[in-house]
């Protein structure tokens, strides 16, 4: 009887556990050309390089605004082509979720919503400077938050070992 009710009480938390996208916007845009027109005039093959960051910040309970940050820089030998960042940011509403469902829905479920959006735009940005188009890849945000929790797991267990050598 009491498996039962604990089996309807977790049920009842799942189902009250919401997520929402509040807003959808561009918080910051950059695109440069440092070397410009040379740059166009030279051959060989560009180099790309693509930088993730993402910063998540309490707006209010249960509404967090992600932004994400990707940054492509592409270079031709020593010289940078080009260099595209952009700032993708969601206001996000998230409920009903214990504190490390919470935790991975914003490192997760948030990002991977945020990353078309930026990808289209680093698109663009590239087109309109006149190189070549880029497509970037899918990016699996789940496999990189569980990288991250292995690392940062295996982190406090060197803490522990330091501490408990010393």
């Amino acid at each position: 009887m009491a498996e039962e009710q604990n089996q309807e009480a977790v049920a009842g938390q799942q189902q009250q556990a919401q997520f929402q996208l509040q807003k959808l916007y561009i918080k910051d845009v950059s695109f440069e050309i440092p070397n410009a027109p040379q740059v166009f005039q030279e051959d060989g093959q560009v180099e790309i390089k693509l930088n993730l960051a993402q910063k998540v910040e309490d707006l209010a309970e249960g509404v967090h605004e992600v932004v994400l940050t990707v940054t492509v820089t592409a270079n031709l030998g020593e010289k940078t082509a080009y260099l595209a960042e952009v700032q993708q940011a969601g206001i996000f509403g998230i409920s009903g979720l214990p504190e490390q469902g919470k935790h991975a829905a914003l490192n997760t479920l948030c990002p991977h919503t945020l990353f078309p959006y930026a990808r289209r735009m680093i698109t663009d940005l590239v087109a309109e400077g006149g190189f070549p188009p880029l497509v970037l890849q899918p990016i699996n945000f789940d496999q990189i938050y569980a990288q991250r929790m292995q690392e940062a797991q295996a982190g406090a267990a060197e803490s522990m070992e330091v501490q408990g050598n010393a």
